[in-house]
């Protein structure tokens, strides 16, 4: 936030450009974290511009203003580092709870359980699927796909 105000310096000019772009974020902040001000007060002569720029310089980063100047999603900033940890760790719970009922649990009825799949995330995009390969059962021996990850023609064909 303070370097957007940093970047178009020149004080009460400055602060008139930062205003044209984005006023009704600065609008929406001051009802929100100054209660019972208004960004009229400025132009009543009742608020300085001084008292603008402190009030802009330290406005929180989850705020309008700082929203408007990341030109960020709501979706985006809703996933800060706080929500990102959470998601990881309810994640590894389940991956373990999955873990654990293969594991001890009766073959029969845990062979065709699938993993869980993470929560998702911004700007993270799902896991493909892997190219694990599988010898014996329905696969095959796996040969062929271990010539074509090594590039070589499989020694049966």
């Amino acid at each position: 936030m303070a370097e957007a105000l940093r970047r178009g310096a020149g004080g009460i000019a400055g602060l008139r450009r930062f205003l044209e772009e984005y006023a009704e974020a600065v609008e929406w902040d001051i009802a929100h974290y100054w209660p019972g001000r208004s960004l009229l007060e400025l132009y009543r002569g009742q608020m300085s511009w001084r008292e603008l720029r402190v009030f802009l310089k330290h406005l929180p980063t989850d705020s309008a203003t700082a929203r408007a100047v990341r030109k960020s999603t709501p979706e985006e900033d809703a996933w800060t580092l706080v929500p990102q940890l959470l998601a990881s760790v309810v994640d590894a719970v389940r991956e373990n709870s999955f873990l654990q009922l293969k594991l001890h649990g009766d073959p029969k009825k845990t062979g065709r359980l699938k993993p869980p799949d993470p929560i998702p995330r911004p700007g993270v995009e799902p896991a493909k699927k892997s190219n694990v390969i599988r010898f014996g059962g329905r696969h095959g021996s796996g040969a062929k796909q271990l010539a074509a990850v090594f590039g070589r023609p499989a020694a049966n064909q």
